[in-house]
């Protein structure tokens, strides 16, 4: 028996810094949440989840619904995907299993068409929908993740059951923000998940990027005139990118967002997590299918493209 519309049972698929502090937060307002883990499933099964929170202060899911398999989860009615996207066509057996019939797919990834891959590997019952992580967390170990500032989840529809049914998405896409809205975490309805997309590569393209190529965080980037020229830079291709796609970003949106990271703490941005650990870096949804998109459009990036030309020499030898 699946959870109620009102209280639905919740799966996370992934428990890293995204899935496993969203996990956390919902499981603490009251929600029925299930997480799958691979190698940390001893330790989080034995001495639950731990987020260091600069916002929260310190939060310890002491009883967690921990699983190794996701055979062994209960029938899920959301799943959140917090898994990177290098591992998304692993992940859709799990996802097929863990999904109770109908249930809902939040992919909280990075990037931009990462839900694609995954519809085709998906029963055509399942909704898909994007959600896009503002958050500043990382993993600090084994069931550890410390959680530095900001947290707003937004989300939209990809593909599904209600595709032609707009009224019924947007219903759909609201339930979910709701679900964050009652766990204490920001959440907006986005009627048009491909602009939202973009919206999000406008800081991710040149923060996590810059991080690997010049060793960087946050602060330092923000303290040097040529970084600070740099980033800003990346920031208005990426605007000219999604205009090219014919999605009109919010005016003033980069310089917004230049000064939101301004004010932040200093943060390693998730991609040098990735390099320091010698895991793939997201080179193909952060740079490689936005530079396609916006070529096929007639428009040419080639700031970007020199970054990515870049990280790609970089991955290729860090692993």
């Amino acid at each position: 028996m699946t959870g109620s519309v009102s209280r639905p049972r919740i799966g996370i698929i992934g428990t890293g810094a995204i899935g496993g502090y969203y996990g956390v937060m919902l499981a603490r307002a009251g929600f029925d949440v299930h997480f799958l883990l691979r190698s940390e499933f001893a330790a989080v099964a034995e001495g639950g989840l731990h987020i260091d929170s600069a916002v929260h202060g310190p939060l310890h899911l002491s009883a967690v619904q921990a699983y190794s398999q996701a055979a062994d989860m209960p029938p899920c009615d959301w799943l959140l995907v917090g898994a990177k996207t290098t591992s998304n066509a692993s992940l859709a057996p799990l996802i097929a299993q863990a999904a109770a019939p109908g249930a809902k797919v939040l992919v909280l990834q990075n990037g931009l068409e990462v839900e694609d891959e995954l519809r085709t590997l998906l029963p055509d019952s399942l909704h898909l929908l994007g959600g896009l992580c503002f958050i500043c967390v990382h993993r600090a170990g084994p069931g550890a993740i410390v959680h530095q500032a900001l947290g707003a989840v937004n989300i939209g529809y990809h593909s599904g059951p209600l595709q032609h049914d707009a009224a019924a998405r947007q219903a759909l896409v609201e339930e979910g923000a709701g679900l964050f809205q009652r766990a204490g975490i920001e959440s907006q309805a986005m009627a048009n998940l491909q602009q939202a997309r973009w919206q999000k590569l406008v800081w991710n393209v040149p923060y996590n990027g810059l991080s690997v190529l010049l060793r960087a965080s946050t602060t330092p980037l923000m303290s040097d005139d040529n970084s600070r020229e740099l980033v800003q830079a990346l920031m208005a291709e990426v605007v000219r990118g999604a205009q090219a796609c014919g999605h009109e970003l919010p005016a003033g949106y980069a310089e917004h967002l230049f000064k939101v990271t301004e004010k932040m703490p200093d943060y390693w941005p998730s991609m040098y997590h990735d390099f320091l650990h010698k895991r793939a870096l997201e080179l193909d949804a952060v740079y490689v299918r936005p530079l396609a998109a916006a070529r096929a459009a007639g428009c040419e990036l080639p700031k970007i493209q020199a970054l990515y030309q870049a990280l790609a020499f970089i991955d290729a030898n860090n692993r």
